[in-house]
């Protein structure tokens, strides 16, 4: 009996640490997919000393960047990104993370500047938990 009840103790501490690196691995791999778009994003502007145009509805997910069509379903042209990776899910993680952060929305200031809005649920390396906004400056917290 003292041998199952010890069983049932480790379990339950390989579940709750399990949830923990799984929380940790979705974080870091939404910072891994924005630093990817912007390095697309900034090839794009090397190319064509411009950032793309703002989609209609600002999400990016599933969408190609391409020198013809930029964010766009097809691509055209010189392709910077095949397909914006999709958020991991669940995004909700934190409370600031909401429905309205369950995809990347990205937004052009100017021909010079953008704005790409993502959420992460937990400190990361030395991004800290809540929404972000990466720029072609960086990544600075909202």
């Amino acid at each position: 009996l003292v041998v199952v009840a010890i069983m049932g103790m480790l379990a339950a501490l390989a579940v709750v640490a399990l949830n923990n690196a799984r929380a940790r691995a979705r974080d870091a791999r939404r910072v891994s997919d924005v630093k990817q778009i912007q390095t697309a994003l900034e090839l794009y502007y090397l190319d064509n000393n411009d950032y793309p145009a703002t989609p209609a509805s600002s999400i990016v997910t599933d969408l190609c960047l391409s020198a013809t069509n930029d964010f766009n379903a097809t691509c055209s042209g010189t392709v910077y990104m095949a397909q914006v990776p999709e958020n991991p899910k669940p995004y909700d993680d934190h409370a600031e993370c909401t429905a309205a952060y369950a995809d990347y929305l990205y937004t052009r200031n100017d021909s010079n500047s953008y704005h790409l809005s993502y959420c992460v649920g937990a400190d990361i390396g030395q991004i800290g938990a809540g929404l972000h906004t990466a720029t072609p400056g960086g990544i600075v917290e909202d």
